[in-house]
């Protein structure tokens, strides 16, 4: 039972918990192209005291909801969390084998199968509790024509987007743990996903150390866990010591209020359209520094990349697109948009964000990517740094100088006034009143 898979055929779904509701369909709908297709019915919405809407962009499938009035799933994440992923959704081929395969394995359902008859078919599905803070994973398998999810009222037509971009897939979810071990035995031996890909390193040079002799920089160790059946890959990060809690991982920790999925990777077909077509609709990215680009040429030569590249260097860098390959011809391209509370200008709609990525090939995780963005940073802040000293320096050595002016001056104003009094003489003595 131990080395049998779940079935799991694909990540049908993401659920997000958001406190404006408004806001995100707009986001999706206006800003990413995706297509409206289904709203909560009110016995959903009243019943699970939240209301959702469902969008959709190829295999893409988002579910937000917002919570109406208290008690409900959306309120009691909402409470603990800012807005955030509550639930993966897993398409599986067989739920009454998952469930008893993850229950013998120590899986934690947080109910029985549940089973409920559409015209045309049936829809199953069951929820497990999972080491990723507050986030769920669900299961669901239909049989026959069961549309969407129970209780939802699917629009006739599609409203809003039309997939302009060409999302086509879940390309992989990653979460940010403050402890990475007790998930990772979950995934292996709960789940029974296997090891796919590692990468850990320590930036400590960007400062060098504070006067209590602790390291500067940001670290963290990443490993993916693969399911050997679907292909479907979760990353997950733990931060590295020294500088535990500045690195970006336990900064998530901190903005996430806990353990939680940090972005979810969209593929495309071309990157290079999706990007250029997203920023003419205001959606903005992470930076990308200039010297990253610098070293690039090199970076793609070292890695047998060079002769293959599909794209011009100078797009890539217009569009802040980064590169990676693991040799052998085959590479990817990725780029991440601005976290939520960024995009939407408020630190209630959280920590999370959405990568988009290309892949030519290399099925990893831009290891190179991960390493040279992070000294490419390091050596912006360096230079950033040296700039800033210069500066300050010489406003130092101008307020010296105008010191020195400033003294010169009152010097000579002191010298004028004492060699005028002394051209005018003594001053009479004022008439006796006797006189």
């Amino acid at each position: 039972m131990a080395n049998a898979g779940l079935g799991i055929r694909r990540i049908e779904a993401i659920h997000t918990y958001v406190r404006d509701l408004e806001r995100s369909r707009l986001f999706y709908t206006r800003k990413l192209d995706f297509a409206e297709v289904a709203v909560s019915g009110p016995a959903l919405t009243e019943r699970g005291r939240q209301r959702s809407v469902i969008v959709e962009a190829g295999e893409c499938r988002v579910v937000c909801s917002s919570p109406v009035g208290t008690g409900g799933r959306a309120d009691r994440y909402l409470r603990k969390h800012p807005d955030g992923i509550g639930s993966i959704v897993f398409e599986v081929a067989d739920i009454a084998h998952t469930f008893a395969t993850l229950e013998a394995r120590g899986g934690t359902p947080i109910d029985d199968v549940v089973v409920t008859a559409g015209a045309h078919g049936l829809f199953k599905t069951f929820v497990i509790a999972t080491p990723f803070g507050d986030t769920t994973f669900r299961f669901v398998e239909r049989v026959g024509d069961f549309p969407l999810y129970p209780g939802f009222d699917v629009h006739p037509a599609p409203r809003g987007g039309a997939n302009a971009f060409g999302f086509s897939r879940f390309d992989h979810v990653t979460s940010n743990f403050e402890t990475l071990s007790p998930a990772l035995l979950w995934l292996q031996h709960v789940m029974g996903f296997e090891r796919f890909w590692q990468v850990e390193f320590h930036t400590n040079e960007v400062t060098g150390q504070r006067p209590s002799g602790e390291a500067q920089g940001s670290g963290l160790r990443s490993v993916v866990m693969c399911d050997p059946d679907s292909g479907i890959k979760l990353a997950n990060n733990e931060p590295q010591r020294p500088s535990f809690k500045s690195s970006q991982i336990n900064v998530f920790h901190e903005d996430n209020r806990g353990d939680g999925i940090q972005h979810v990777a969209l593929q495309v077909d071309s990157i290079t359209d999706a990007i250029r077509g997203l920023r003419r609709r205001g959606v903005e990215f992470m930076p990308t520094p200039d010297s990253y680009y610098r070293a690039l040429p090199e970076r793609l030569r070292k890695i047998g990349v060079e002769d293959i590249l599909g794209e011009s260097l100078a797009e890539l860098e217009e569009l802040e697109i980064l590169v990676d390959g693991d040799g052998q011809g085959r590479y990817l391209l990725q780029i991440f948009l601005k976290d939520s509370a960024g995009t939407h200008g408020t630190p209630e709609a959280g920590p999370f964000f959405f990568e988009i990525i290309q892949r030519r090939g290399d099925d990893g995780f831009g290891a190179g990517n991960f390493r040279a963005l992070f000294e490419s940073i390091e050596r912006e802040q360096r230079e950033d740094k040296i700039v800033r000293e210069q500066r300050e320096d010489k406003i130092v050595r101008e307020q010296r100088e105008g010191k020195i002016v400033r003294e010169q001056r009152d010097e000579k104003i002191v010298r004028e006034q004492r060699d005028e009094k002394v051209a005018q003489g003594p001053r009479p003595a004022p008439p006796s009143s006797d006189s």
